[in-house]
């Protein structure tokens, strides 16, 4: 995989040649990088590209994130006996090579006589020094680390340079035992170590628990985090560092790499964090934005894809996938298809041309009328007497399908899928046709959430996104009524609630767990409501055969929400 060299960012001055090791300042190299689950040759690379920038700022420790070696989050990866011995002998190599300089703090999967921990490996003067093992197992979300590891004792601290450190491993920061036995056992302040993911205010969340760890223990808490795309998940970073009280000493940006080196001095009181640099964090429809943009774009990377092909329909969502697509990967990259038959609008068309024309992407035009008519009339003998209907809709979604398919497989494109969380969740979509895909960037997006990403990315450009600047996606496509163009006339509002009404009855059943009473008491008419929760819980079929997609919510379909397909249950309240 290839190295993408990392911020570095100094925000303190030299450590004199004459103090001392046991001086009342300490220096430690944070480094907020990017691994990839199960490159342990190249997530140790980056370690030791990292302890060579830690080295040379003549810092005492160099700190990487949660389960780094490995790449996170590994899931049942890590079970695999080979996989554990190679990780595991991929640090002690490490050790090795970093033995000459400052010590080094690393996230690996450890075995202590035959069980397997989430652990913080501690390497000093070419050894393994110290394992903290991680105790509180996150078992919700995203995560279930309760079936994979053995939850560690609460231990002390380790110590680098004669100063005691310690570290509760990402989730063991979130509860108070685990800090409170350190501060209680020497710590004189708290590295956490964290594989922690993106989804909308995550990081408030994350600075106040962190913030009553420091009131309850008064000690200063540096909070190191990952970035980059793991399948749906998008680690954030966004690392920060509190003093004693919970004032804010330092705070790196959101999903930039960035190898930072920040001091900690000693003081009559206890060390407390020198005052650095505070990155401002950008609003929350920006990050949703740079989130599927960091999903798609490390997706391809990490699984060896280099380019993309999507279907441009001249709709909202194709149109918003191109873009996201384009400043992940650049035009180059991106093959847009529009695949008209004979009920799509000259509108459509227009509008389609329109979005390649501001991306500069490649665009094919591949007709399905004639292959439609094909089809037809091949099932003509067997549909005989039978009223045209959703059958004769779909067999022109599976056909895009297949001829997107196709053209993946035969330049050797990754197949974007392009529905919103609104469409998967209410089933609005055909499996084996616009279904298709090895990847969809909108997949936790509601369809009111789509239109105002449009609107934002043709206001905004930053220096991440590869893509041009300017208005991208033509207002017309904003402004339509959408339409599946399966048949004259056709709305998406013949079929389902309007969007705003549809996605504020999904986010109560869905992102609030909410029931038919709770859509009712917000204004919603209950017989809609139904309608809404019946096909949500009959489209789980489709959803457990769809592309993944980058996650934006605590409830995005897929790890956070686990329904079974045979389901008879509904909310008859």
């Amino acid at each position: 995989m290839g190295f993408h060299a990392p911020v570095i960012c100094y925000i303190a001055g030299n450590i004199s040649e004459n103090e001392s090791p046991m001086t009342d300042r300490f220096r430690i190299t944070l480094a907020q990088l990017n691994p990839t689950v199960g490159d342990l040759i190249g997530n140790a690379e980056q370690a030791k590209r990292a302890w060579d920038v830690a080295r040379e700022a003549g810092a005492n420790l160099l700190a990487l994130p949660e389960m780094f070696i490995a790449g996170y989050n590994p899931q049942d990866l890590v079970l695999k006996p080979a996989f554990q011995q190679a990780a595991m002998e991929q640090v002690r190599e490490l050790a090795k090579a970093c033995a000459d300089g400052p010590a080094m703090a690393i996230g690996a999967p450890w075995v202590i006589d035959g069980k397997l921990y989430n652990a913080y490996v501690v390497l000093q003067n070419g050894k393994v020094s110290a394992v903290v093992q991680k105790h509180h197992l996150p078992n919700e979300a995203v995560f279930d680390e309760k079936r994979v590891f053995e939850p560690g004792p609460v231990a002390g601290p380790f110590s680098v340079d004669g100063v005691r450190i310690g570290s509760p491993i990402c989730e063991d920061a979130w509860h108070e035992d685990v800090a409170e036995t350190l501060e209680e056992t020497g710590a004189e302040f708290l590295l956490v170590p964290n594989g922690s993911p993106y989804y909308r205010g995550k990081h408030d969340i994350r600075l106040s628990h962190m913030v009553s760890r420091v009131v309850e223990t008064g000690l200063p808490l540096i909070y190191l985090n990952m970035v980059g795309g793991q399948d749906d998940q998008v680690f954030d970073g966004g690392s920060f560092a509190l003093n004693p009280g919970g004032a804010l000493a330092l705070q790196l940006p959101v999903f930039d790499e960035e190898i930072s080196h920040i001091e900690l001095e000693r003081l009559d009181y206890g060390w407390r964090v020198v005052d650095a640099a505070k990155a401002s964090h950008p609003s929350e429809i920006e990050q949703d934005y740079r989130v599927m943009v960091e999903a798609l774009r490390d997706y391809m990377r990490k699984t060896g894809f280099s380019k993309v092909v999507l279907g441009l329909s001249g709709g909202v969502d194709s149109a918003l996938v191109a873009a996201i697509a384009v400043d992940a990967l650049g035009a180059d990259n991106v093959r847009c298809v529009m695949l008209p038959s004979e009920y799509t609008s000259q509108t459509s068309l227009s509008d389609a041309r329109a979005v390649v024309d501001a991306l500069g992407v490649r665009y094919d035009t591949v007709p399905i009328a004639d292959s439609r008519a094909a089809v037809t009339d091949t099932l003509a003998p067997l549909f005989a007497g039978t009223e045209p209907g959703l059958t004769e809709e779909n067999i022109q979604s599976r056909l895009r399908g297949l001829l997107l398919m196709a053209i993946s497989n035969k330049f050797g494109e990754m197949l974007l899928t392009t529905g919103n969380k609104s469409e998967v969740a209410v089933g609005y979509a055909t499996i084996y046709g616009d279904m298709n895909g090895g990847y969809n960037p909108i997949k936790d997006l509601y369809k009111t959430r789509a239109f105002e990403t449009c609107r934002w990315r043709n206001e905004h450009h930053r220096a991440w996104m590869r893509g041009p600047a300017g208005q991208v996606i033509a207002p017309s496509i904003i402004d339509k009524p959408p339409s599946a163009e399966l048949r004259e006339d056709q709305k998406d509002s013949d079929s389902l609630p309007d969007y705003p009404v549809l996605d504020a009855i999904l986010d109560i059943l869905v992102d609030q767990d909410g029931s038919i009473a709770d859509c009712v008491a917000a204004g919603f008419d209950a017989d809609v409501a139904r309608k809404v929760e019946h096909l949500l819980l009959i489209s789980e079929y489709k959803r457990f055969q769809s592309a993944p997609g980058a996650r934006l919510s605590r409830r995005a379909f897929w790890l956070d929400r686990r329904y079974p397909i045979a389901n008879r249950w509904r909310d008859t309240t």
